[in-house]
């Protein structure tokens, strides 16, 4: 591969490994950083993979600001690019939270940007919004704002909430009717999303018990909700237990991770059950596809995370055990410093990335997959001089495959372990399977044509 071709691999993989893992919070090594320069660079020069990468699993921060960048420079290219743009853009719109969406057209809003290629993005995003009527409740400030900026036509019973809710003396649409009760009648708080209704039991504080709100809104609580609110240790008898089946992956390895110690031990069986049956659902086909697997998964104090994004590199790591056990005909793990029960695995202690290498590659496994931040400090160094020998040395036609995947994202790139094994950046691991396939493209391993080749397939599968 010449140079050229090599750099704007390194590039647009870089890039995509920033979209993925950068989430603009604080990490446990450094602070929040801006990806204003690294999305400028990649839009510059790479346009087209820049459009392309909101068909891949990109984070919400990630697609929004990609979305924000085309929207921007639209016309810096020409019509028919335009209109693969804007599709692409519309597809991706339909794929993100509402909030998400609400808050980066209010971003629109403010900069300007007002052409009729924007509105009519936006008009068609509202159009396709399930209830129309239930987002006036729940995003009532940011759908005003969007349709009035976008000058949208709303029913009309929408449109009057919106900007004179108090004139009419009942709506006939039953959310708006509820929402305007709900100001004056306690008993019809419950009848709301739980959102709406505890920002007007908020104004409430001397008539209504937090604990007696929480338990009359239970019903209308989602399993996100739940989870959050369990998480906060806010949660109150009577509220009801999460429901485990319905939730993701990654998000259940947190919330398990946020239980205490005795509390995981004790619902073992129930948690276990739980986390696999959420791997079965993350892997869906690929399931057994991945032949003999081995695991090197990062329980350092590093993986305590920071404030903004608590035990997080932890609960990755813990959710790619139970996919990587999914994904495998056979599968071999090893913690860096914990032994048995993975349920029980908590953040401590050193990195010996390097010994733990070592004893996977004994088996000499199909495939080894790495879950860590990259910091090798015990000894420094170590991993990348294992990783070095056995691939120059014990294995350089290339029988075990090796990928390391980082939930922490550094500067302008998740920290690499060794040149000769390609990093990626991962902030679900119900995105791995599909980022695995892009450490190839890092390793030098294919062409920008072939990245080219393979980002437009998946645009193509994206968009239908």
């Amino acid at each position: 591969m010449e140079l050229s071709e090599l750099t704007a691999c390194e590039d647009v993989v870089m890039f995509v490994n920033a979209a993925v893992a950068a989430t603009g919070q604080r990490e446990f090594y450094g602070s929040a950083v801006s990806l204003d320069f690294l999305h400028d660079y990649v839009r510059i020069n790479y346009r087209e993979i820049y459009a392309a990468t909101l068909a891949l699993d990109i984070n919400d921060l990630g697609a929004a600001t990609v979305i924000l960048g085309l929207l921007r420079t639209a016309q810096e290219v020409p019509l028919p690019q335009r209109r693969r743009e804007g599709r692409l853009i519309a597809a991706r719109l339909l794929r993100l939270p509402p909030q998400r969406v609400y808050r980066l057209l209010r971003t629109l809003r403010a900069d300007g940007i007002n052409n009729r290629r924007t509105r009519a993005i936006v008009r068609d995003w509202v159009a396709a919004r399930p209830d129309v009527a239930f987002d006036a409740v729940k995003y009532r400030r940011a759908l005003a704002a969007v349709a009035g900026h976008n000058h949208l036509r709303l029913p009309p019973e929408v449109g009057t909430m919106l900007f004179d809710w108090r004139r009419p003396a009942r709506y006939d649409t039953p959310i708006l009717e509820t929402w305007r009760r709900a100001h004056y009648d306690k008993q019809a708080l419950y009848e709301l999303p739980y959102t709406v209704a505890e920002g007007l039991a908020s104004t409430r504080v001397r008539t209504i018990d937090r604990a007696e709100f929480l338990r009359g809104i239970a019903p209308r609580m989602t399993e996100l909700e739940r989870l959050r609110l369990q998480r906060s240790g806010a949660a109150v008898d009577g509220v009801g237990r999460l429901d485990l089946a319905r939730v993701p992956l990654t998000r259940l390895a947190t919330y398990v991770l946020a239980l205490p110690r005795p509390e995981r031990a004790r619902r073992r069986e129930e948690l276990t059950v739980a986390l696999r049956a959420a791997a079965r659902r993350a892997a869906g086909r690929r399931a057994g596809t991945w032949g003999d697997v081995a695991a090197v998964l990062d329980d350092s104090y590093s993986a305590s995370g920071s404030a903004v994004k608590r035990r997080r590199p932890l609960a990755v790591a813990l959710a790619m055990h139970f996919l990587l056990e999914v994904l495998s005909s056979r599968y071999h793990s090893s913690w860096l410093n914990h032994e048995g029960d993975p349920l029980l695995v908590h953040p401590a202690g050193a990195t010996p990335l390097g010994e733990r290498i070592l004893d996977a590659l004994e088996r000499r496994p199909g495939r080894l997959v790495v879950v860590s931040d990259g910091w090798d400090n015990a000894p420094p160094g170590q991993a990348a001089e294992v990783l070095r020998v056995w691939r120059q040395r014990l294995d350089p036609a290339g029988h075990t495959s090796i990928v390391h995947l980082n939930p922490v994202y550094d500067g302008f790139a998740v920290r690499t372990l060794s040149p000769f094994v390609p990093s990626v950046g991962v902030r679900a691991a119900e995105h791995a399977p599909a980022l695995v396939e892009l450490a190839r493209f890092a390793a030098g391993a294919a062409t920008f044509t072939e990245l080219r080749a393979y980002l437009d397939d998946l645009v193509e599968g994206f968009l239908r």
